[in-house]
């Protein structure tokens, strides 16, 4: 303050006038000075016919002046928390031997208290020869207003020792400090003092109460209180309010506002604010929209406060333009209602429009603080961009916020997302100090196939800090090892989890059920399934594309069933997997019944969602209904696109694929590697050698592609099929693919369909030194000696094929009763109904070879081999 750097000095003079020497930099705080003792004079408070100043030794004053000039001085000093001058007024009133009344007293202890010295105020009352209960009042409300709460607890007790019967701004005051200290106990005793001097229908009392059990978690003597109050006014109603806010009871919040009569209760922009956060908690627009209507009614529509529980409201109830338009209407916005509008964009997915504000937010002059960049940091995360993120990373340096560790945090999950892993290393080496959430933001970057590798070393470094894991910990662990298949230290980390007590935790169970199906331990994951309490979504789906991705895709289709049996209802990514699967078993009927699923849940717009259909129809044999479904699609992608070409080159129709190739092009689509194997495999099937050589071609020269091994044995197949086996040897040799198995499969192929043993031969003998494991290899070759008639090699292969221990692999038939999927293999006896199934069969066996032969004689049964 300005009154406190004034240079107070009196001299006793000829004239007995006061002189008050002002610094010339505090020339308009001199003039305040001045002004404001003119007006003291000039409303009587001094007697102006005497010439002789409050502070002279040898004043003239009446006793009764001075006292309300010194208490009006006391009263000021406080208000402008001027401690000098107050301490200046406070010594000459010892020095002049003046002896203060009551009232005088307690304005200085009210003084000192109001400046924070109470050290100071502490001696005044204990050297004041008596004291009331506003002496007490006046301390305990400026420690209560610089935060000395526990202080106030204390002197109620020396008041109480003193003799002094508390009135109701004491008693408010003191049960004020035990809500904000959560003194149940003290505050109990004070509703009982309460009681006992007949202050419990003082409303500020009353209010205090219900302000103390509704803070202290004790809503039902909260509403006891308030119920029992004569009179109730706008702090009693909102303490409740506050109540049920805190516990999340919105509808209680609403029922109070609805049984509000008096206009000034139910407008007050306190109660408006606690009704739209019940709004918020209970995504209730329509109770939202009414108090908005009554916010704008009152004019509170432009308070910093109101708006921002407008924009929390709307933002919660999933009406992001809305709350972007109330932001408007705030006059100055401050930096919470910025930032409260960033979180609100981020959180609706409008990302760039967060950006495009905090852009604004800095144009206008506002500073940021540490809640607008950890919001930020998170928009920056989600939008991608390295170079903006590296932009809000400066500018947290510009402010001065890099030592704040809850921003650092933020940085490092804001570069792991973006996948910019040496920049989060580096925010987190530089970081003075870790805290768990450091350790679990850098965890969340080795997920991928290249960081993943690290994920357990630094997992280990965590514990050996001495860091407990908590679920984050864990769940980004165990990806990690899922990623990295490594089930040993997943195992490890699992018996951590039992360790820590959080082996019932539905997100690190999920985790670990992802773990153990990705390493093919399908019946440790199902055990591990049927040990959750609450099996939700993302429970199931995990549990479902595990089984899909290790080709059991009928136990993905059961758990889809059991799924929808227990009222869970499937998202985007669990439908897609579905789809795959009933593409995969080729259940036409189910694949339909997901088909009209997706549609009924609004799921058909997912790319992803609408390419498995198109994908299942192909599969199922109807080309025309994934023709129907692809051309229903809300938004294509090269992904869909791809599939629709598959799915014309499964069913033979290589003249579709490069027409639909043709049109995809013409749309301006970006065909991909996969895009090309579908292209060259129809050329291959139809014979186009000149037109597979372009596209093989334009693979480098027009779309800058390195061709993969697939796309290298697709242009093998094609020069096979037309029979160029010279340039398929050229080829071979001239672009040095001759170290992969696959490009020799190709070779064996054509050369089996040629009928090209010599070259068949030496691609064989190629391909047991690359993949000696795998049946369909020798029985390719054995095929192509038995069209050649060489018999005693077809011996000689299948002798190779037994000494090397390679069985081809049973097939394999299913069919569906009832929803569910049975499943058969050649010599399969693990059906729980199998005996009885074969022995069906042999009864239509045996009936089909007397039909045929048209014979009943039973003779013909002992010559009838046993089918198993």
């Amino acid at each position: 303050m300005l009154i406190q750097s004034l240079d107070f000095r009196s001299f006793a003079l000829r004239k007995n006038r006061l002189f008050v020497h002002f610094p010339t930099r505090f020339l308009p705080a001199a003039l305040q000075f001045v002004s404001s003792f003119a007006a003291l004079i000039a409303t009587n408070e001094v007697n102006p016919s005497l010439k002789v100043p409050p502070f002279k030794e040898k004043s003239k004053l009446e006793r009764i002046g001075k006292l309300k000039l010194y208490s009006k001085i006391l009263r000021d000093c406080a208000s402008e928390g001027s401690l000098s001058l107050a301490k200046a007024l406070h010594g000459k009133i010892i020095r002049i031997g003046f002896d203060p009344d009551l009232f005088l007293w307690n304005s200085l202890v009210y003084a000192y208290a109001k400046c924070g010295s109470f050290g100071y105020a502490c001696k005044v009352l204990d050297r004041m020869p008596e004291r009331d209960v506003v002496s007490w009042t006046v301390l305990f409300s400026g420690l209560v207003n610089e935060g000395y709460g526990y202080d106030v607890l204390d002197f109620y007790c020396f008041m109480k020792k003193d003799g002094v019967r508390p009135n109701g701004h004491c008693l408010a005051t003191t049960l004020k400090v035990c809500s904000l200290n959560s003194e149940l106990f003290f505050g109990t005793l004070l509703h009982g003092e309460g009681v006992k001097v007949g202050l419990l229908f003082d409303v500020f009392v009353g209010s205090s109460l219900v302000d103390l059990y509704a803070k202290c978690g004790e809503i039902e003597l909260a509403e006891r209180v308030f119920v029992y109050m004569d009179k109730k006014n706008v702090v009693s109603w909102n303490a409740l309010l506050n109540g049920y806010a805190l516990k999340g009871d919105a509808g209680k919040i609403l029922n109070l506002f609805q049984g509000m009569t008096e206009p000034e209760l139910r407008c007050s922009k306190f109660t408006l604010s606690n009704v739209l956060k019940s709004c918020s908690y209970s995504v209730n627009v329509t109770w939202g929209l009414i108090a908005h209507s009554l916010v704008i009614k009152t004019g509170c529509e432009h308070d910093e406060f109101v708006g921002c529980c407008l924009l929390d409201m709307y933002s919660k109830c999933g009406l992001a333009r809305d709350a972007l338009k109330v932001f408007k209407r705030v006059q100055r916005p401050n930096i919470v209602a910025w930032s409260a509008m960033i979180d609100c964009l981020d959180e609706h997915n409008q990302i760039q429009e967060a950006a495009e504000l905090f852009c604004l937010m800095r144009h206008e002059g506002v500073s940021p603080n540490q809640h607008t960049f950890v919001s930020i940091a998170s928009v920056a995360a989600n939008l991608g961009d390295q170079f903006f993120c590296e932009g809000i990373h400066a500018c947290i340096l510009k402010y001065g916020f890099e030592s704040e560790i809850v921003l650092s945090n933020a940085l490092i999950s804001m570069y792991m997302k973006i996948r910019s892993v040496q920049n989060g290393w580096h925010v987190f080496k530089e970081m003075s100090s870790w805290d768990l959430a450091s350790w679990n933001a850098l965890l969340s970057g080795f997920h991928s196939d290249k960081t993943c590798y690290q994920g357990p070393s630094i997992f280990h470094k965590m514990l050996v800090e001495g860091f407990k894991p908590d679920i984050y910990t864990f769940t980004s662990i165990l990806k990690s090892c899922t990623h990295l298949l490594n089930l040993k230290f997943g195992q490890q980390v699992h018996a951590h989890i039992i360790k820590n007590g959080l082996n019932e935790n539905n997100s690190v169970v999920t985790s670990l059920i992802d773990l153990y199906v990705k390493n093919g331990f399908l019946a440790d994951a199902d055990l591990l399934f049927s040990q959750l309490i609450k099996r939700d979504l993302f429970s199931w789906t995990t549990l479902i594309s595990g089984y899909a991705q290790s080709d059991c895709p009928e136990m993905a289709i059961e758990c889809f069933r059991q799924m929808q049996g227990q009222g869970v209802k499937p998202n985007e990514f669990t439908l897609a997997t579905c789809l795959s699967s009933c593409s995969k078993m080729v259940m036409l009927g189910n694949g339909q019944l997901l088909h009209s699923m997706a549609i009924k849940a609004g799921s058909f717009g997912d790319v992803f969602v609408s390419s498995a259909i198109v994908d299942m129809y192909a599969n199922c044999g109807c080309i025309e209904e994934a023709e129907a479904a692809f051309e229903g699609m809300v938004s294509t992608d090269i992904v869909s696109w791809n599939t629709l070409l598959f799915g014309y080159l499964q069913h033979g129709q290589g003249l579709k694929v490069l027409e639909t190739f043709k049109t995809m092009l013409d749309k301006g689509i970006e065909p991909d590697e996969v895009t090309f194997i579908a292209v060259l495999s129809a050329c291959s099937y139809m014979g186009l050698v000149g037109e597979g050589k372009d596209h093989f071609d334009s693979l480098a020269n027009v779309y800058g592609m390195v061709p993969t091994i697939k796309h290298y044995a697709c242009m093998i197949d094609i020069l096979g099929q037309a029979g160029k086996f010279n340039e398929v040897e050229s080829f071979i040799n001239d672009m040095k693919v001759t170290s992969n198995p696959l490009i020799w499969e190709t070779v064996l192929g054509a050369c089996a369909r040629h009928g090209n043993d010599k070259l068949g031969e030496s691609a064989a003998e190629k391909l047991f030194e690359l993949d000696s494991g795998t049946a369909s290899h020798y029985i390719l070759l054995a095929n192509l000696f038995a069209a050649k008639g060489r018999w005693e090699d077809v011996r000689r292969v299948r002798a190779l094929m037994t000494h090397r221990g390679v069985k081809k692999e049973p097939e394999c038939s299913w069919l569906m009763v009832n929803g569910q999927v049975h499943i058969f293999r050649s010599a399969d006896g693990f059906h729980p109904r199998h005996e009885e199934i074969y022995i069906k069969l042999k009864e239509l066996v045996e009936k089909a070879i007397l039909a045929a032969c048209s014979v009943k004689s039973v003779d013909y049964y002992l010559y009838m081999p046993d089918i198993r």
